[in-house]
């Protein structure tokens, strides 16, 4: 009898504590993605894919970025490890540092190699720049390391910052098609992702090119097929449909299918076989799994926001994710797996797009930049006083100036008075400045959230809304604007009720909701104000119904 006592009492303790987490935890990150996407397409999806995300999760309609640059790997830093760039210290994808007075890359560490059918620049990668915790770091420590934390992209940024210092591994894409690691994660790769690798997936959608996935009058919310804001891919004579893509690939290499809404359905199978053959969430230790959708980025810096290409990479991402849902429902089960979906930022319109129709607006790239900084400089001061100028930041060369006994103070103050008479410039802020902040500059707040001392500039310089440091075609993004912070955040699966809300929120309170969510200890960089529609589990629906 006290047996069976002990047993009954044993049986509920784990089913309780099976409760308390899900049995996997999955993040994806969608790379350019606007919110306004999930309207404007709206019509063209299908019920099982993005629709069904939100009219059974919880939406985030107002959610943003809260700092500048907005760039991919800032922003897959910031949803998981709940801070931002002034904490974590991935400033840029990559940045000039002060410290060390060279450019560098967000996750170049030259102590690894790669691991697997890859050059050897391209497996040369870590997260060691990474200086805070990320939610899967904490989640690997709150299961004494027996919960896996795997992470994949196209991007080794993006699979690397988001899987952490901790992850049993992260994957990325490489030109020659495979998906490879480095050192840093293991000598070999496993056997299963060498198998997948053999299988030349990616030549399948290489063999078949890219035509429209849907009629042609289902592309109504686009610009037409070619038209002057639409950059070429790989070399075509014209951005339109059908795309050749093995004859780019013959030209190029496997790095073709990034720019073509196929990246995506490649990770997607990558995914599923990683969950397969990791066996993810099959028992109560809680797995994460981060997925980083990285072609949305490419076409979208390529073709542009208008184009009919994003549109087509956008509705058939849309019936990727509903089967990557289903696969879920089958592999792990209805309710066993807490899923959240947003992005590493947004992105703006085309300039000249807008320029055409009458907005005072204009493209200037960072060269033309950085000449007229060189230019005043050697005007006023009868040297070049710009060391580098990159991601908004301007760097002085200290060394000139003391050598010819200037004081910086006043140099600041010259630069600032100039740039602010430049067309597209906003705001200027100095060092001095942006370490001062006292909370009620809003566009400083950005700039201050953004700004790693030991390694950003003299200045920050923000330029005007609509205006780009970018080409004439396609878009690019990195401002404060809403149009390159507002992004979707969705939560999906366990113990997450049906709802929405159209309150401000910032992408730094997704890693600390999850962290309250699931019971384990909060990123150590993060401010942990949370998202409290995602705690409250009143009116919970039960998913297994």
């Amino acid at each position: 009898m006290k047996k069976n006592i002990i047993l009954l009492a044993l049986f509920v303790l784990s089913n309780l504590n099976a409760q308390q987490r899900p049995k996997l935890v999955v993040g994806i990150v969608v790379d350019q993605m606007k919110m306004e996407y999930l309207y404007r397409f709206s019509d063209d999806f299908s019920p099982n894919g993005f629709k069904k995300l939100m009219n059974n999760g919880y939406v985030f309609q107002n959610m943003h970025y809260n700092y500048m640059p907005t760039y991919t790997a800032p922003g897959h830093a910031s949803i998981y490890t709940g801070t931002t760039p002034s904490t974590h210290g991935i400033v840029g994808n990559e940045w000039f540092s002060r410290t060390l007075g060279k450019e560098m890359y967000c996750t170049d560490d030259a102590s690894v190699k790669t691991v697997g059918d890859g050059t050897v620049e391209e497996g040369a990668m870590s997260p060691k720049n990474l200086q805070s915790t990320t939610i899967t770091d904490e989640v690997r420590m709150a299961t004494n390391f027996q919960g896996k934390v795997i992470g994949m992209s196209l991007k080794d940024r993006g699979a690397i910052l988001p899987a952490g210092h901790f992850a049993n591994w992260a994957f990325w894409y490489s030109k020659t098609g495979s998906f490879i690691s480095s050192t840093f994660y293991g000598e070999k790769l496993p056997e299963w992702v060498t198998e997948f690798n053999n299988e030349k997936h990616y030549m399948s959608y290489i063999n078949k090119g890219w035509d429209l996935y849907k009629p042609a009058s289902t592309y109504n919310e686009s610009l037409p097929d070619n038209n002057p804001y639409e950059g070429k891919l790989y070399g075509s004579a014209a951005p339109v449909f059908p795309y050749d893509l093995k004859s780019m690939y013959e030209k190029n290499d496997a790095g073709v299918l990034r720019a073509t809404p196929y990246g995506n359905d490649l990770l997607a199978e990558f995914a599923k076989r990683a969950i397969e053959k990791e066996e993810l969430g099959k028992d109560n230790i809680t797995d994460f799994l981060t997925v980083s959708f990285s072609s949305t980025d490419y076409v979208g810096h390529l073709l542009g926001p208008r184009s009919m290409e994003l549109q087509d990479t956008y509705l058939r991402l849309d019936q990727t994710i509903a089967d990557f849902l289903a696969y879920l429902d089958k592999t792990v089960g209805k309710g066993n797996y807490l899923l959240f979906l947003t992005a590493d930022h947004a992105g703006a319109e085309n300039v000249i797009y807008l320029k055409d129709h009458k907005y005072n607006v204009d493209n200037y790239p960072s060269k033309d930049v950085t000449k007229s900084l060189q230019d005043f400089s050697t005007k006023t001061f009868g040297a070049d006083l710009i060391l580098n100028y990159s991601n908004f930041n301007v760097f002085f060369n200290k060394q000139i100036i003391k050598d010819k006994g200037l004081e910086l103070t006043k140099v600041k103050q010259a630069f600032k008075e100039f740039l602010i008479t430049q067309p597209q410039v906003k705001r200027v802020y100095t060092e001095e400045e942006i370490l001062a902040n006292s909370g009620n500059d809003y566009y400083l707040n950005f700039v201050a959230k953004g700004y790693d001392v030991t390694q950003d500039g003299d200045m920050i310089i923000i330029d005007k809304p609509g205006d780009i440091e970018y080409s004439t075609t396609g878009t690019s993004h990195g401002t404060p604007y809403s149009y390159d912070t507002h992004v979707p955040a969705i939560f999906y699966g366990w113990h997450i009720k049906k709802g929405e809300s159209y309150d401000k929120k910032a992408i730094t309170e997704i890693a600390p909701t999850i962290a309250q969510k699931i019971k384990v200890t909060f990123p150590n960089g993060t401010e942990a104000k949370v998202l409290q529609e995602v705690l409250d589990e009143k009116n919970e629906k039960n998913e297994k119904k």
